[in-house]
């Protein structure tokens, strides 16, 4: 292909496309005439829309445009310029509603538009950053807002605020020459003859009528990224602290005067542009960073072509995955050529917008943690965007938001001074690493311009090994981790594979965490059956690892697992029928009762921790024989750990009883108080004791129909958190609150109620402690009645204050918490959404009611409320809520979040498990529920689905 037919196609690449000044404003050709009233949402909207349906109206979304103006500024001709440009442009006055359950856009009338004027003697950053960070309620309006920061008489700053759904970076070229016109235009009290320009909804009308000439791209696109993954990169261990705060870094590096034209040079040689070059040392980069040689990266593509899309304003982005292979040790130079064929065949299909490939390759090209393919991209950014009005000097101020909307970026900055930029995502890379990483791209792309023949194996940036540590990949990550002192994983030797960690502070990660961590970061064959923390590596005279002082692991697994047999005889005892190894327990005549039966059989049997939800999700005799062979595993290791390095247990004031802690809101609970400080007592089954420990912990033996067990355990602590719940025998938790209540004698008691208490009110809007209305659920009777058990001992007998937590659906990272993605009404929907099948909802109206959705909680969030209750009881009810989310909202976030074909349909039968309709305040313990980093909607969900993936 010719050079300058390469050329033209990669110019449509760059994020910050320049229009030339020549035919900007030509007159367009005659057009047909236009439809009116509501338009569809194009797919690039539509992925934002939803994103503020699921919390995430953050703003990496905003799009600031600041300059710089010295000379004598007249602000009431930017009013007016602006105002008239909003009115040209319908994008800039649109609201975002539903019809039903479909997004749509809609151009209100031109408003007034108003401009800010603050005095500013410095700079004024911060204003401007914050001015840009303030979200936008896509519902009411995107009318971008203007802020002028006066520093001097002749002498401010102009900062206009959009919001990404209404614009992109080429649109900002003809905002700027607009302004101008407009402005001048103003000055000179005369009218300013432009063209009318074309309009964004007919374009998003055009995309919607003609999705059907997709059907080949998107088919090209299968094919293409058919086994494509998502690059793994080394995430930190722990987020850093102010990562809410500052969720992004940019790190810039000057390039010498010769680069960036030796990088030119190479790119005639190579038939490739500056893009091109650049996006290849992107690759080579991210080799170096992740070791991968099949690697995806996203470049920014338009949609803008023809004269008809001349000074249209809107968003018309794309992002192209470009998909190329580094096997073989090629030299720089040919690694060019690699990409530059790869780019090019990515840009004949570009018309097809990136969420449509997302939605046809479904759940394949997404990672463990739910996010989709393209995580790193690579750009070119040229010279900035500026307001260069009549009469005045303009200079480009960059805003920075703080925010990224990938989590690596690679850059070329082809200014004035020539730099190398990587922007990361501080949950996506550490700090060390982002340094590193921004200091070896700058190196690697002096080192190709000099000699572009380097093969990679010898270009810069080595951060793809661990630092210095030989052996098993878990141990490296393991050594790595900020809160590990030393770590070793030995030869597994044909038995499963251990790990054995020393934390640097007693109160360090569990080894559940560390498992966590750990999957994150590693395949799933390299992860550890179990993690077990040591006071101290034992080591030999010579320093090496003594394997015969670790505590003993599990026997070498026989080919046949030992529990089988005794699932399978489980099995046939309950259901009639002896089953082969796979046949699953539901389509055997299984159900939810019969789970929990069956559950019962085995823990009694084996004496190993199992429930009904543990059947529910394995379901095959095999898969539950595995899963019990693996606890056995855990259970042999950390006992055996205990007795090698236990800690001498002590009497503390103070201690804390937690019942459940082996749950998923129980270990939430563990957590908080650990964090506090707290001495904790833990009650669990002699089979799960092994799975409650850590500083501060003492585990004793104990379970809801030991009555005796209950009575000792709170008879022996200063205060009780209740937490554990059997779910399915009321009798039973009612029995359990009887002996508790029985035994307390003082201190604070907080029982973990739900807002099944609540019955079926008749008003949608709940307050705390609103009486109960029939009908009510066995379970909501049983905690409604442990409640009066509770509240009515409260007080008496030296007792002190009682508080009832009544919490909706628990949302978190825990095994126990992902049960919600099974059963009820979250299960519907998630098990719907990942097989692709139609997902049908309420239809505004259906029952007669207008709303229908749940409250939910965030599992640390519902920790924190729950602790703070011991220093501060309610002496009644409280609710813990950290919000509402509507059904048809989170059908949309998990189709999201899982890359799901299904459709969403509406219908006026209600399904039992969705007829719900209630909102829940939640006053009295509102301060302990603001959320922090991560306990958003968007990000639990995500997590909730990297569980069930791993």
């Amino acid at each position: 292909m010719a050079t300058d037919t390469s050329a033209a196609l990669q110019e449509e690449l760059l994020r910050r496309a320049r229009a030339r000044a020549a035919g900007r404003f030509a007159t367009p050709a005659p057009a047909a005439a236009r439809a009116t009233g509501p338009a569809p949402l194009t797919h690039a909207q539509r992925r934002m829309w939803l994103m503020e349906r699921l919390g995430q109206n953050g703003a990496q979304y905003s799009v600031p445009f600041a300059t710089r103006l010295h000379g004598p500024l007249d602000v009431a001709a930017l009013r007016s310029a602006l105002a008239e440009l909003v009115r040209r442009h319908e994008i800039l006055r649109t609201r975002y509603g539903r019809d039903g359950e479909e997004p749509y856009q809609e151009a209100l009338p031109a408003p007034d538009v108003t401009v800010k004027m603050v005095e500013s003697p410095g700079d004024g950053d911060d204003l401007l950053t914050e001015e840009a960070r303030r979200p936008f309620d896509l519902a009411a309006d995107t009318i971008p807002r203007a802020l002028v920061l006066r520093h001097g008489p002749e002498d401010h700053t102009v900062l206009l605020t959009f919001h990404h759904i209404a614009i992109d970076g080429g649109s900002l070229e003809t905002v700027a020459e607009e302004l101008a016109a407009l402005y001048e235009a103003a000055v000179n009290g005369r009218p300013c003859e432009l063209p009318e320009p074309p309009q964004y909804a007919d374009f998003a009308r055009r995309e919607h009528t003609d999705a059907a000439r997709l059907d080949d791209g998107l088919a090209h696109w299968t094919r293409r990224l058919a086994g494509a993954t998502p690059p793994r990169l080394p995430r930190p261990a722990t987020p850093p602290a102010d990562a809410a705060e500052h969720p992004a870094a940019t790190r810039t590096t000057e390039l010498g005067e010769q680069v960036l034209p030796a990088l030119r040079e190479l790119g005639r040689e190579r038939r490739a542009t500056l893009f091109t070059v650049g996006l290849a040392a992107a690759f080579a980069a991210l080799h170096r960073l992740t070791g991968e040689l099949d690697l995806v990266i996203g470049c920014a593509a338009t949609h803008r072509e023809g004269q008809a899309m001349r000074g249209l304003v809107g968003l018309c982005v794309n992002t192209l995955p470009v998909r190329v292979d580094l096997s073989g040790d090629p030299a720089f130079a040919t690694l060019v050529e690699r990409v530059r064929d790869a780019l090019l065949e990515a840009q004949q299909h570009r018309e097809v917008p990136f969420d449509l490939i997302l939605e046809r390759l479904g759940a394949a090209a997404r990672g463990d943690d739910g996010t989709a393919l393209v995580r790193v991209t690579s750009d070119v950014v040229g010279e900035q965007t500026a307001l260069r009005l009549p009469g005045l000097e303009a200079r480009a101020v960059e805003v920075g938001v703080g925010e990224a909307k990938f989590d690596l970026t690679f850059g070329l900055l082809d200014e004035d001074t020539p730099a190398s930029l990587v922007q990361y995502g501080r949950a996506a890379l550490d700090e060390e690493t982002g340094l590193a990483l921004a200091a070896s791209f700058a190196e690697l792309l002096t080192a190709v311009a000099a000699d572009p023949r380097l093969p990679l194996s010898r270009l810069p940036g080595r951060l793809a090994q661990p630092p210095t540590v030989a052996g098993h990949p878990a141990e490296a990550r393991l050594r790595a981790h900020p809160e590990i002192a030393d770590a070793h994983v030995p030869d597994p030797a044909g038995g499963p594979l251990l790990a054995y960690a020393v934390l640097r502070r007693t109160s360090g990660p569990s080894p559940a965490q560390l498992r966590a961590h750990l999957r994150g970061v590693l395949g799933r064959e390299l992860v550890p059956a179990a993690v077990t923390l040591l006071d101290a590596m034992p080591r030999t005279a010579d320093g090496a690892v003594d394997a015969g002082r670790l505590p003993a692991g599990p026997r070498p697994a026989t080919p046949k697992s030992p529990h089988l047999e005794a699932v399978t005889e489980a099995f046939a005892g309950l259901l009639d029928r002896r089953p082969g190894p796979d046949d699953d327990f539901f389509a055997l005549g299984g159900h939810s009762l019969a789970a929990v039966q069956l559950a019962e059989r085995l823990r009694s049997a084996l004496t190993l921790p199992l429930i009904g939800l543990d059947i529910m999700q394995t379901r095959t005799p095999r898969a539950i024989a595995a899963l019990l062979d693996a606890r056995e595993a855990e259970r042999a290791t950390a006992v055996a750990s205990a007795t090698t390095t236990a800690r001498p247990r002590r009497a503390r004031e103070g201690t804390v009883l937690v019942t459940g802690g082996t749950g998923g809101v129980g270990a939430f609970v563990l957590r908080e108080l650990a964090a506090q400080g707290r001495p904790v007592l833990a009650l669990a089954r002699p089979e799960s004791a092994h799975l409650v420990g850590g500083d501060g912990v003492e585990v004793i033996e104990g379970d809801l129909g030991d009555l005796d067990s209950l009575r000792a355990a709170v008879e022996s602590a200063d205060a009780v958190i209740h937490a554990a719940c059997t779910f399915t025998r009321p009798e039973v938790d009612v029995a359990a609150m009887e002996a508790m209540v029985d035994a307390w004698r003082g201190g604070p008691f907080v029982f973990v109620s739900s807002v099944d208490a609540y019955g079926q009110p008749a008003s949608a809007q709940v307050a705390e402690e609103s009486p109960s209305h029939a009908p009510l659920s066995a379970y909501g009777q049983a905690k409604l009645d442990c409640e009066r058990l509770l509240l009515k001992a409260a007080g008496t007998d030296g007792r002190g204050g009682a508080s009832a937590v009544r919490s909706p659906i628990v949302w978190g990272a825990h095994d126990r918490l992902r049960d919600q993605l099974r059963w009820g009404a979250t299960g519907l929907l998630y098990q719907a959404a990942l097989a692709g099948r139609p997902i049908v909802l309420p239809a505004a109206g259906a029952g007669g009611h207008d709303w229908y959705g749940a409250a939910w909680v965030h599992a640390a969030a519902l920790a924190r409320a729950v602790t703070a209750c011991l220093d501060a009881p309610v002496h009644g009810v409280a609710n813990a809520v950290s919000g509402h989310v509507a059904w048809s909202d989170l059908a949309a976030g998990l189709v999201t979040l899982l890359g799901s074909d299904s459709t969403v349909t509406f219908d006026d039968e209600v399904h039992r498990d969705l007829d719900h309709r209630w909102h829940y305040r939640a006053d009295r313990l509102a301060t302990a529920l603001r959320p922090a980093a991560g306990e958003d909607l968007h990000a639990v969900l995500a997590s909730m689905i990297k569980g069930m993936e791993s």
